[in-house]
């Protein structure tokens, strides 16, 4: 009985996440809304050299249509300095409240109260506000500093290093970067943070790319079943891994984590330390096996930049933004107003949606002179939003441009004559933007 209910409890859910908000955009883009049509655009598998698979189009309708368009789901921007305001006003908090009244509320509640943990459910820093998310993120920043990244540093470059030698090792010609290298270089640095043991970290990449579509919208069902699937699997070996760091800490940011405590001795809870090993887990998967994926097609789709940063290699860091910029591993972000405010001038009700367009604000004509250009030597590069802003500005911003710079310098040092093959293919999802395969030839 317990196992009826819960597979109904899921299907509930991803009618009410997935299937119904998938429905409405199809209907609204049929009926010319502007917003479903973008999302739409964005979903399609399809890419584009001179804008990277975005809808460049769309998102110059946004800003015609002013600082804050309304469309029939939501408010929308694609304007940068509106963008910000959005993602740091206290008025405007974290996700999209669909909202728990009506005829729907008690079925919502019922819903919910069995999801699993992930990134987008609470305890999760992306889902919680002050003071709550306060005391929380400082306790999570003080163990994922800029110095404990630097130190991840070497460890970084040496399995970046042992992916290329197992690749020119193999001999197989043609290879897919994204299954043989830009999936594999994060969930290795995962592995270390989380102090996961060798003989285990199979299975955190197998949870890893399970769970990382838990970030996005519209899932069919059966990508759906596996998000959760992955997720609960996730949180029983998490249960096991806790204890096991507890009994016999190490030096690795987990135990650190475990360990830590507030101004006045008060640890993180349980579901706390599960939430942020779930969020480094499902968020700083995926977004980084885009970034190097979108980064490797852009420096080789426009070699005289490549060229430029093997005369300059002083420029790579300001490479890893402007790949950030220009193709994002994350298209949108969705807020919910808890308190009626103004925003660009416009007087926004509480109960609005406001869906902030990191990508359009990204190319921003009045923040990025030549905003379709891709130029790694782009001096204001850094004013990219893809690590979003505000209190909920991205925690592993310093790990992932540390993560991306170590793997695109490394790759493309070692081969710089690489050569991209047919069958490059975009992931189909609506929300995060990257390759689900990337066929390249290694030559040096």
């Amino acid at each position: 009985m317990v196992q009826i209910l819960d597979e109904a409890a899921s299907l509930t859910r991803w009618g009410l996440n997935h299937a119904l908000p998938r429905v409405g955009i199809q209907a609204g883009a049929r009926r010319g809304d502007l917003q479903a049509r973008l999302i739409m655009a964005t979903s399609t598998g399809s890419d584009s050299q001179a804008g990277g698979g975005l809808p460049l189009d769309l998102f110059e309708e946004v800003r015609a249509s002013g600082a804050l368009h309304k469309s029939a789901f939501a408010y929308v921007t694609a304007t940068h300095p509106v963008v910000k305001e959005v993602l740091g006003s206290p008025d405007v908090h974290a996700g999209v409240d669909f909202g728990t009244g009506g005829l729907l509320g008690p079925v919502r509640r019922w819903a919910d109260s069995s999801t699993p943990i992930g990134p987008l459910t609470p305890p999760s820093l992306l889902s919680v506000e002050p003071p709550e998310h306060t005391r929380y993120r400082k306790l999570v920043t003080r163990v994922f500093s800029v110095k404990a990244v630097r130190g991840l540093q070497d460890r970084t470059q040496d399995i970046a290093d042992q992916l290329l030698d197992d690749l020119a090792s193999s001999d197989d010609g043609t290879v897919d970067l994204v299954e043989r290298y830009c999936a594999l270089l994060p969930v290795t640095v995962i592995a270390e943070i989380l102090g996961v043991p060798h003989d285990q970290r199979d299975k955190v990449l197998e949870f890893g790319e399970g769970a990382a579509p838990s970030l996005d919208l519209g899932l069919p069902l059966g990508r759906f079943r596996t998000v959760e699937r992955s997720l609960r699997a996730f949180e029983r070996w998490l249960d096991g891994h806790i204890a096991a760091v507890r009994r016999d800490p190490g030096d690795d940011l987990l135990s650190q984590l475990v360990l830590a405590q507030d101004d006045d001795g008060v640890e993180l809870t349980e579901l706390e330390l599960k939430a942020t090993a779930g969020l480094v887990l499902a968020a700083g998967f995926e977004t980084t096996v885009n970034l190097l994926g979108n980064g490797i097609a852009l420096l080789r789709q426009h070699p005289e930049q490549l060229e430029l940063l093997q005369e300059k290699p002083d420029l790579w860091s300001r490479a890893v933004d402007e790949v950030l910029r220009y193709d994002p591993p994350v298209l949108l972000t969705g807020r919910s107003v808890v308190n009626d405010t103004v925003l660009g001038g416009r007087e926004v009700p509480r109960g609005s949606v406001v869906t902030t367009l990191l990508a359009g604000a990204n190319r921003d004509p009045d923040v990025f002179a030549d905003p379709q250009r891709f130029d790694v030597s782009r001096e204001n590069a850094d004013q990219h939003v893809s690590f979003s802003s505000g209190r909920h500005y991205c925690l592993g911003a310093a790990l992932a441009r540390m993560e991306g710079e170590v793997g695109l310098r490394t790759l493309l040092t070692r081969y710089p004559n690489l050569t991209l093959q047919p069958g490059a293919e975009r992931r189909s999802t609506r929300i995060l933007r990257g390759y689900a395969a990337l066929p390249a030839r290694l030559e040096g």
